[in-house]
């Protein structure tokens, strides 16, 4: 990474440490927790874990910490939602390990240009020998498919199905809150290097997909504190980019 871009993560990440952290922690901390526990915990889990560690790239902001954090918050969201239906200890209980094994797997194929259609194949290859019944293991990947923004959805037939889809696609849009600030965005400039000409000019660019991305969640509790993370990213994002206009102008 340049020096300059270095600079500037540096800026970004005191910026962020202003800033609360999202309600849902505050509110949801037990879930979390009890997401944390299963990933840490359950063999199988801990097995997908392993492999993803091997086989996805660190360097495009999408490495395996990006995963864990979208893994972990779509455990949570899978307890939350399933508490508020009213379902089953043994429906969420599974599903959570559902949900938690496509977390891990969702961007595997992160650089390739359909990456989530590509995970989706890459993911039921790799999962097949684990156990997962044929109707879970179509869960994961269509949830895979599923998790990229802007895109129309794959239609899923089943309630479950659909909770593990909404789930990792909510968990994984949280990203585009505070997280893109400390570490993502900057990944992502460091593995390509673009002129600062060039990130300026698309920065603005950057904002609108934040204030669109407010409209898209799709489980209940991602609708309800999903918006909350994005407003501190938009307010993060444009503080930060006041002071790089401010201070690197020089290099324009």
């Amino acid at each position: 990474m340049e020096n300059h871009y270095a600079q500037i993560q540096n800026l970004a990440r005191h910026i962020v440490a202003g800033y609360p952290v999202p309600e849902f922690y505050k509110d949801y901390a037990s879930a979390v927790m009890y997401s944390k526990n299963i990933l840490e915990t359950n063999p199988l889990l801990v097995k997908i874990r392993s492999f993803v560690s091997k086989n996805l790239d660190n360097d495009f902001g999408h490495g395996l910490d990006h995963a864990i954090k979208v893994t972990l918050d779509a455990g949570a969201l899978i307890y939350i939602e399933s508490r508020i239906a009213g379902y089953s200890d043994n429906f969420y209980k599974r599903r959570v390990i559902i949900a938690q094994s496509a977390g891990l797997m969702h961007d595997i194929k992160r650089k390739e240009k359909d990456h989530s259609a590509a995970g989706a194949v890459f993911a039921r290859e790799a999962l097949k020998n684990c156990a997962f019944l044929p109707e879970e293991l179509d869960d994961i990947c269509i949830a895979i498919k599923n998790h990229e923004a802007f895109k129309d959805a794959v239609e899923i037939k089943t309630p479950g199905g659909k909770l593990i889809s909404d789930c990792l696609y909510d968990a994984d849009k949280f990203r585009w809150g505070p997280d893109n600030f400390t570490d993502t965005f900057w990944e992502m400039i460091s593995y390509i290097n673009p002129p600062f000409s060039e990130f300026i000019a698309l920065y603005p660019k950057g904002m609108e997909s934040l204030h669109k991305i407010k409209l898209t969640f799709r489980s209940e509790t991602g609708k309800k504190y999903g918006p909350g993370f994005i407003d501190i990213g938009i307010a993060i994002g444009e503080e930060l980019f006041e002071i790089i206009k401010k201070d690197f102008a020089y290099l324009l």
